[in-house]
């Protein structure tokens, strides 16, 4: 593995004396979402496998190229998870090809993630190669790491703007003992109002997604915690290998709502929005059919290419959206002060340009 390693920098340091621009891979499951530049790949896989794992200690060390599917499998055995339920996305193939790389660098979450935290909560240390072909590494395997920044929890999200991530560790908590899902028949407008106001009581409650005037909530904790609060909730119970089914397929984005966005994108000209508002907000008018996650406070909307009202609605509800799919997908927009920043970041990381960002990102 220290020579896949030394391979990965000895390229990179090629790809600086020759002015070659790189485009970081894994699994190849999230090309697209990617950026449209000319670039060669660097691929990752070789660099694969886990470090290290104490279950006591609740952290894992893993590679980069370390399929996402095998490090869940590894965690699950010992009763584990990532309680941030990363999407694992699939490749051309349709087999689910997410990497431990590219979810840090995507920073993506999935149902769970307004419940327990991001990616980024659970990054305790990684080891990066720069655009210089240097190797740096930061944090550590405990969550009290004070030395230094913490570029660690930088790299989540970063779309590998700042260089390659090369090994991560990770905090894992325990499965939850019991899970329950519900669904309840009701309008946006109601499901919102109902979520706010369970959001508010001691209740086990994970996940939320409503969709076409269906509400479905996912309990995770104690058994008699959740078995009070479903009692309390009412609704119907979802079976449950249903129910994983459900949750899975929203968490890899391949549930029915993305394959009719992506079909409708493809044939279509519709682009694919994701708005980050906050949870009080009412919902947006003039967006039709929307996918409300984590209790209103991520909405998935499609629209007419080149059709800026998710954008405008999403700052007027004091939030932000993204064109993540079709004509015109690009970052979020951000205000001088932290593109400024940025810059910076990047200038210092990768001061030859060497890396393609995985996604647009804002200048």
């Amino acid at each position: 593995m220290q020579q896949a390693l030394a391979s990965l920098c000895d390229r990179v340091r090629a790809a600086g004396a020759d002015g070659t621009r790189l485009r970081i891979r894994g699994g190849d499951s999230k090309s697209f979402l990617a950026g449209a530049a000319e670039a060669e790949p660097l691929d990752l896989r070789p660099y694969a496998g886990i470090v290290a794992y104490a279950p006591s200690e609740l952290v894992v060390t893993a590679r980069a190229g370390t399929p996402l599917t095998e490090l869940v499998q590894v965690l699950a055995d010992r009763g584990q998870c990532l309680a941030f339920d990363p999407p694992r996305f699939a490749d051309a193939t349709g087999q689910l090809a997410g990497t431990v790389g590219g979810m840090v660098a995507a920073g993506l979450a999935g149902p769970g993630r307004a419940a327990v935290g991001g990616v980024r909560d659970y990054v305790l240390g990684a080891l990066l190669m720069d655009g210089r072909g240097a190797l740096l590494r930061f944090g550590g395997e405990v969550m009290k790491n004070v030395a230094g920044y913490d570029i660690s929890r930088l790299l989540a999200g970063s779309w590998g703007a700042l260089g390659a991530v090369c090994e991560v560790s990770l905090k894992v908590l325990p499965s939850p003992p019991a899970t329950r899902t519900l669904r309840f028949a009701m309008g946006q407008a109601d499901a919102l109002g109902q979520l706010r106001a369970w959001s508010g009581q001691p209740l086990p409650l994970n996940a939320s997604v409503w969709w076409r005037d269906t509400l479905a909530v996912r309990l995770c904790g104690a058994q008699a915690a959740v078995n009070s609060a479903a009692r309390r909730l009412g609704g119907e119970t979802i079976p449950e290998p249903l129910a994983q089914a459900f949750w899975e397929g929203l968490r890899d984005q391949r549930d029915e709502f993305f394959i009719e966005a992506r079909q409708a994108v493809a044939r279509a000209g519709r682009a694919l929005w994701r708005l980050s508002v906050p949870p009080t907000t009412p919902p947006l008018p003039g967006l039709d059919d929307p996918l409300v996650e984590w209790a209103g406070a991520q909405r998935w909307v499609l629209a007419a290419a080149g059709d800026d009202r998710p954008a405008t609605q999403a700052a007027a509800a004091g939030g932000h959206a993204q064109c993540v799919l079709g004509p015109g997908a690009r970052a979020a927009t951000l205000d001088p002060a932290l593109s400024a920043i940025h810059r910076r970041l990047r200038a210092a990381f990768d001061p030859h340009g060497i890396f393609v960002p995985g996604q647009p990102l804002a200048s």
